[in-house]
């Protein structure tokens, strides 16, 4: 599903990753942990196409994404990959149902089949209740499923989330992470998850370490 090899990644002087090689399969929760500054969130960043590596490559599904021009990147982006991310990032000023819809609408899916595939999910997630609410009308863990199901709205190859629960309490954390493996069963979805989540990180079906810039 990705393979990623020698990816190396400085910013100026300082060397951020420096040498990683892994492999992330079909169906699996993949927890990428390690102190901070160690390079999870600039790993996870370079996987997901969001930055790019000084050396080194990764496959997604055979294509190497940095091959591609903008245009076809940002496709490859929008139609083959799911993200999630501590804050949610949802528009304040759209109602839930139109959060999750945008990447759909962005890939040309009609307003109709967008909407149905939209309160679908929203349905498996138990959120059909709150399909016209906005954002600020949301609880911290309802906000977050509902990115989740932004990020599921293109049937994406694989699924990024950067801190998923780093902003919920407890109890919304675990519905969060018992999510994730209910997704995978059931849409035979891959997520790799950067967390400081020791509970989400070892429930996950493998767990990564980087270490200075290295897996450790």
């Amino acid at each position: 599903m990705l393979k990623a090899s020698g990816l190396i990644k400085s910013y100026g002087d300082l060397s951020i990753l420096k040498g990683i090689d892994l492999e992330i399969n079909q169906q699996e929760v993949v927890s990428i942990v390690g102190s901070s500054g160690a390079g999870k969130t600039t790993l996870l960043q370079i996987l997901g196409t969001l930055d790019t590596p000084d050396a080194g490559n990764v496959l997604i599904d055979n294509v190497n994404p940095f091959h591609l021009t903008q245009n076809k990147l940002a496709a490859f982006r929008n139609q083959s990959l799911g993200f999630i991310f501590q804050f949610h990032q949802l528009l304040p000023e759209f109602s839930a149902l139109e959060n999750v819809i945008l990447p759909s609408l962005i890939k040309g899916v009609s307003m109709e089949e967008s909407k149905k595939e939209g309160v679908r999910l929203l349905n498996m997630l138990g959120l059909e209740d709150r399909a016209t609410h906005k954002p600020n009308e949301l609880s911290g863990g309802e906000q977050q499923r509902i990115a989740v199901c932004r990020a599921l709205i293109n049937h994406p190859k694989i699924i990024f989330a950067d801190e998923p629960s780093g902003n919920l309490d407890s109890k919304n954390a675990k519905e969060l992470h018992e999510l994730f493996f209910f997704l995978r069963d059931e849409l035979k979805q891959t997520f790799v998850i950067v967390t400081h989540n020791e509970t989400l990180a070892n429930m996950a079906d493998r767990k990564i370490t980087i270490m200075d810039g290295m897996l450790a």
